[in-house]
C-alpha cells in the first residue's frame, strides 16, 4: 500500500477526526473509502456509457452546445 500526504486545513481535519471517532473508524479509512467509492462510481458511469454507445453505434456525434439548447 502506498502512502499519500495531504494538506488539509486544521479546522477540517479536527472535524474529520471527530467524525471518524463517532463512526468508530479513522480519517485514513474514511479517505480510502471515499476514494474507493469515487473510482467505482466513475467506472460504473463509464461502463454504462459504453453499453449505451454499443446499443446505438450509428448515432451521429453530438455537435450542439449548451447555448444551442438554451437559446439566449
Amino acid at each position: 500500500m502506498a502512502n499519500l500526504t495531504l494538506a488539509i486545513e486544521e479546522e477540517l481535519l479536527r472535524k474529520a477526526r471527530k467524525l471518524a471517532i463517532d463512526r468508530d473508524t479513522t480519517v485514513n479509512q474514511m479517505v480510502r473509502q471515499f476514494l474507493t467509492e469515487s473510482v467505482k462510481s466513475a467506472s460504473r458511469r463509464q461502463a454504462a456509457r459504453q453499453r449505451l454507445m454499443s446499443q446505438a453505434p450509428d448515432l451521429p456525434p453530438i455537435t450542439w452546445t449548451r447555448d444551442d439548447l438554451h437559446e439566449r
